[in-house]
This record gives structure tokens, sequence and C-alpha cells, in this order.
């Protein structure tokens, strides 16, 4: 609500102070969910509370049938990196029907070579397999044409787009994630990232955020173990897009929504293939229970120095006129008293 409306009195013995000082209204919370999850036609579930607040739920969906899962890792060399991608998922990952394509865009040194003839010898070989996206005759790199051709190899009901240099950490993270993304009115359904220093990288994304007014990630920065605003790092929630780095939607409606935009090569793609699902009305997630690393940007540097400066400031410019109304509105889930100017939900105060 943009305006507050309403001022709630606070006292000795009131549920503003002290849950717990009225017990029942815990569970009176616990089935109105219920109540509510019931008349929109869901059958199997699970509500529990989470570490923020007693009545602030995790929804825990029944997964339906057993769908093939396509992991899609975008890569050119780094080798180390695409190693510990690769070996966090088979380690960790409890979903057992699922491939990974790797896309080998343009590598360069024999290691990694090497490295996609070892994945031939793997117990899970017959999951995985590389394919070579052709770039055209003076092409330049286009990270939207490697994951739709990636895509296009893959052979499952939904896709998981994966950076290279993502380590999985949540061993039910695929589930996490399918138990939303199988909902007919979800588009994109992305997890909670981390910097290798436990920080947050990824809680979701905010329209307008930052300095090029374009886009910027939720709590940015803040410790692993922060609850967030009003707990918002622990339970899912819609937001308007979600990271690529890591990112589950059904293979039809990336399909639907032509997939990722090549006039955004290598910035900005994500949200914008977001705010396409947004236009066909399917509603994006953060959910916090997918946890993974990303050690961001290894793989092809920063957007602050230089020709990818120059690129970046060319896409946000692009990103603006082309959601120029969007912007003008503000993030519908994004309270207008907040700044845009940091991620951490503080007033705005101009």
């Amino acid at each position: 609500v943009p305006k507050l409306l309403y001022y709630w009195r606070s006292h000795a013995g009131s549920t503003a102070q002290d849950i717990g000082a009225k017990s029942y209204a815990i569970e009176a919370a616990r089935g109105a969910v219920a109540d509510h999850l019931r008349r929109h036609g869901f059958r199997h579930f699970k509500i529990t509370s989470t570490r923020a607040f007693e009545t602030i739920f995790k929804i825990s969906y029944e997964i339906l049938g057993d769908p093939k899962i396509s992991i899609v890792i975008p890569n050119k060399d780094h080798t180390q990196d695409l190693r510990r991608c690769i070996d966090s998922i088979f380690e960790k990952t409890t979903y057992e029907n699922v491939e990974v394509v790797v896309v080998e865009n343009g590598s360069l040194t024999p290691e990694i070579f090497r490295y996609y003839e070892e994945l031939k010898q793997k117990p899970y070989a017959d999951c995985v397999k590389v394919v070579s996206y052709q770039r055209a005759e003076g092409e330049a790199f286009n990270f939207s044409r490697v994951v739709n051709f990636g895509v296009s190899q893959t052979s499952g009901d939904f896709l998981v787009l994966l950076n290279n240099d993502v380590e999985i950490i949540t061993v039910n993270w695929l589930e996490e994630l399918l138990m939303y993304a199988q909902r007919q009115d979800v588009g994109a359904v992305g997890g909670k990232l981390y910097f290798p220093d436990r920080t947050i990288q990824h809680a979701g994304v905010i329209l307008g955020l930052g300095a090029h007014r374009t886009a910027g990630h939720a709590h940015y920065g803040m410790s692993r173990q922060n609850l967030g605003y009003m707990g918002r790092l622990c339970y899912a929630q819609d937001m308007s897009a979600v990271t690529g780095a890591c990112l589950m939607v059904a293979k039809a409606k990336f399909e639907e929504v032509g997939g990722f935009d090549p006039s955004f090569a290598v910035s900005l793609n994500d949200v914008d293939f977001c705010l396409k699902l947004r236009e066909k009305n399917y509603l994006n997630v953060f959910t916090p229970f997918c946890e993974a690393y990303h050690y961001e940007s290894a793989s092809r540097g920063d957007d602050l120095t230089g020709e990818n400066a120059r690129r970046y400031n060319e896409e946000s410019a692009h990103f603006r006129k082309r959601y120029k109304e969007v912007l003008q509105k503000g993030d519908p889930y994004y309270n207008p008293n907040f700044t845009l100017d940091k991620s951490d939900f503080s007033l705005r105060m101009e």
C-alpha cells in the first residue's frame, strides 16, 4: 500500500509486541492460508513457519508427476568454474529426471576441451551433453543467442538457465523451483544467490533500482543470515523479475515469449525476458529456499570499465526506452516510498 492508512495500537499482551501472547493467532493464520489455497484449487501442500516469524510461512506444493528438467549452462573456457558448477549439481541434486546441456561458445584453452572429454567418463555421463554454438563470421558475443540455441537443444519440459559460475548449495533446489514453475500462472522462478563471502548477490529484481534506473537486486550485499525487510529474505514472493543466473521456466512458456531477446546482447536480457512473461500475465517468483553461490562476472568480467561500460550504457538506454511506461509507474512489488538508490528498502528522502 503506497500510503499509510492505518496505525496499529501496541500494548503489553498485544500480538503487535509478541505473537506468543495470543498463540491461537498462529494457528488461525495457518488456517487462513490453507483455506485460501484450497479455494484456489490446491489440495496437497504443507505449511510451515519460517525463521523470520511464526506467521511468515513456507508453503511446500506437491510436485506433479516427474517432468524432465533441462539445465542449460553457457560456457566459454573457465574450466574451474564449470567443473565446480557441474560437480555441485550431481553431488547435491536430489531430483533425478535431469539433463545438463553445456553450450560451448568459442573456447580457446585446451584445458576445457579435455574437461569435456572427461565428462564422458563420469557416472552421470548419460545426463550431460556438450553442444557448440557457432557464431556467424564477424558476429560479436551475444549471450541471448547462446541461451536460445542451448534451449533448442534440450528435451525437457522445464528449463533451468544456470551460469557456469554458480555452485549449488541446496540439495532440493530443483524441487523448490519446480513447485512454483509447474503452476499455470507462474512464469520464471529464481533462487537466492550469494557471493563467496556469504553476502547476498540476488534475492529478486526491483525495477528502476540503481544508478542506471533500469533494475537492481533486492537486499544486495546483506548477510546470508539477515531476515530482510519484513522477513522478505525468508519466504517465496512475487517479483517483477529474477536473475537469469539461476532461473527455471516451463519450456513452453520460454518459447511462448520468444526466449531471450538478442537486442540485449549481454545485460538485462533476463529482466526483459521476465517482463515479457509479465505481459502474458504470468507471475515471476523469487524463492529463498533454492540457494547457491554465484561467483558473479567471473566468466565475462564486470560492466564498469571500457567497452563493457559502453555496451552496458547502450543496453540500459535500450531497456529504459522499451519499458518507459513500466518504469514510470514503478515496480508493483516495491513501495514508492522506498529509495531507488539503495537495495536495502530504506526510505526515499527526496
